[in-house]
């Protein structure tokens, strides 16, 4: 049987996300994927304490961490990339599409500090891509739907899916972000799901459907093929477009999203300082016209 990926799970309940430490047991070499910075939006406090962990959890386990990756932009945590790589020296990896991400949000934030060509992030990863993990590898699957640029990355018989799907008893990745689209989502799901039956497949998040009373992250492909409240063999994409549009109407938005964008699209940077040396993070007005004229 070929070798099999070490995998270390680190579960955020603040945002509801698993950030995965994943290495080769052979040489010792390790990627993070979706790793967490620690915000709270009411106070603007950020600290780095769940990505510490992850990191002394590395060095006690003798790990050495060469590239973080993305499995997208995230909308429900900010990325501690920026501060792994600080600390590490580790490349930041992304999709390939990520420009039309950050696209869409430059004007809306100002954005002009943005490097051409998605260059804040180190490597922009294509579908079918591979790339080394000691004398293992890890291969690059485009998965869109959720927005146009998610990836997921297989590793052994594991697959790494971030937002494409929850636990078979809770369902999918939301599609009503700027790119996303729920009948490519569909398609982006049969594709994993096509997968041997014993593939595993580890989540980005958790949030406990109703009768759970614990978090779960990993399951694999036989059990989402059999058991998927919305994915299970027999519900084709038409019934699936169907439902996730109706329950994405009547979705609200991540708690995070606002300063979320800002941050992941620079790869985990933070906007620049302002003349005063201060970090700050925008919040869009959405004001009635009139009512602007009155407050401006």
């Amino acid at each position: 049987m070929p070798a099999q990926p070490h995998i270390e799970a680190f579960f955020d309940e603040t945002t509801f996300t698993v950030t995965y430490l994943v290495g080769d047991p052979a040489t010792r070499e390790a990627v993070v994927i979706d790793p967490v910075l620690d915000f709270d939006p009411a106070s603007g406090r950020v600290t780095t304490t769940s990505a510490d962990r992850l990191l002394a959890s590395a060095a006690a386990g003798g790990w050495t961490i060469g590239m973080v990756l993305e499995t997208h932009a995230h909308a429900d945590h900010l990325s501690s990339a920026k501060w792994i790589k600080a600390q590490t020296g580790a490349l930041i990896g992304i999709g390939e599409h990520i420009g039309a991400v950050q696209d869409v949000f430059r004007s809306m934030f100002a954005m002009t500090d943005l490097l051409p060509d998605a260059g804040d992030f180190d490597r922009l990863l294509a579908d079918g891509d591979h790339i080394e993990l000691g004398e293992l590898e890890i291969e690059v699957i485009a998965t869109p739907g959720h927005t146009a640029a998610d990836i997921s990355f297989r590793i052994g018989d594991a697959v790494f899916v971030g937002d494409t799907m929850f636990m078979p008893d809770y369902g999918t990745a939301r599609t009503d972000f700027p790119g996303g689209d729920a009948a490519t989502l569909y398609r982006s799901i049969r594709r994993l799901l096509a997968m041997p039956r014993e593939t595993r497949l580890f989540m980005c998040h958790d949030y406990k459907a109703p009768g759970r009373d614990h978090y779960a992250w990993e399951t694999t492909v036989g059990e989402q093929r059999d058991h998927g409240i919305q994915v299970a063999d027999g519900i084709d994409e038409a019934q699936f477009v169907a439902t996730r549009r109706a329950r994405d109407a009547g979705l609200a938005p991540p708690r995070l999203l606002l300063p979320s964008i800002q941050v992941n699209v620079r790869a985990g940077r933070f906007p620049p300082a302002a003349a005063n040396g201060q970090l700050y993070l925008l919040t869009p007005a959405r004001i009635d016209p009139a009512v602007a004229k009155a407050v401006s």
